[in-house]
């Protein structure tokens, strides 16, 4: 989480806390303080780290928390391989090549010739007759 202008975000806020407390339990302890040290231990560990927790973006100095972005749907991977070939990024041999890698991997049911509009009929006949042949 990062700080910013208006605040720090909970759990930077919840180690400042907890630091702070401790350093100053420790100092008081060291100098003397006595009946302090417990009232120091007590307020920031038992009281102002919890309310952070509880509170969390309604604790003054506590930033707003930004939402974590929605991972996108996940998209068809045949339906991916189509839109590269329609951009250019792959030619017509290599979108046939992973075309058929998908369909016999995934084992996707659909004819890969009808599909498609018929890319290639003579490799479409010769891939139909090799998985009869399997």
């Amino acid at each position: 989480m990062s700080a910013s202008d208006t605040g720090y975000g909970r759990g930077q806020l919840m180690g400042i806390v907890a630091v702070l407390t401790f350093g100053l339990t420790s100092l008081t302890a060291v100098l003397g303080g006595g009946g302090l040290v417990p009232a120091i231990f007590v307020t920031g560990f038992f009281l102002i780290v919890p309310l952070i927790g509880l509170l969390g973006d309604d604790f003054p100095l506590v930033e707003e928390s930004e939402e974590a972005p929605q991972p996108a749907p996940r998209q068809d991977p045949v339906e991916t391989l189509r839109e590269r070939y329609a951009s250019g990024e792959i030619t017509q041999a290599e979108f046939e090549r992973r075309l058929e890698y998908l369909v016999e991997t995934e084992d996707l049911n659909f004819d890969v010739g009808n599909d498609l509009g018929q890319l290639d009929t003579e490799r479409t006949d010769t891939r139909e007759l090799e998985r009869e042949r399997r």
